[in-house]
């Protein structure tokens, strides 16, 4: 006779740092619980320096942790394109989750705008950024990384 299987509990009863498992998963396969929510979350200068925007999958190899400060004039817009891209990553398994959603849009735009004041500035990021240009200046110096503030 076979056995029914419900997935995880549903109830929301797991801290942040855990996730639902099945409640019979077969044996010898891999199995990692689903992140149940995008609450708690760092901010962006927090999440570009852990490697995570979420607490709850903030493991660290060996508990070290970065805490070298990352500044410069790329900083704000890593840390934005960093929290950008977790919350699309998160997204991908939660779709409905309309909260997260309206950040990653928040995100974006925010992202557009320190781009956009970044290479006024300083010049292109990438070679997208070049619709913005009257002349091919990919190449020119300063690199991004050479820049003294």
């Amino acid at each position: 006779m076979e056995q029914k299987c419900t997935i995880g509990s549903g109830n929301g009863s797991c801290h942040y740092k855990e996730g639902a498992l099945p409640a019979c998963a077969p044996l010898a396969l891999a199995y990692v619980p689903m992140q149940s929510s995008a609450a708690p979350a760092y901010d962006t200068e927090d999440a570009l320096k852990r490697g995570t925007l979420f607490p709850g999958l903030d493991l660290p190899f060996m508990n070290m942790v970065n805490t070298r400060e990352i500044e410069g004039p790329l900083a704000e817009v890593m840390a934005l394109c960093f929290v950008s891209h977790e919350l699309q990553l998160y997204l991908d398994t939660h779709p409905s989750d309309t909260e997260a959603f309206d950040t990653l849009r928040q995100m974006r735009t925010l992202t557009a705008e320190a781009k956009r004041r970044y290479t006024a500035r300083y010049g292109p990021l990438s070679p997208q950024d070049l619709a913005e240009s009257d002349h091919f200046d990919w190449l020119e110096d300063p690199w991004p990384w050479s820049i003294q503030d």
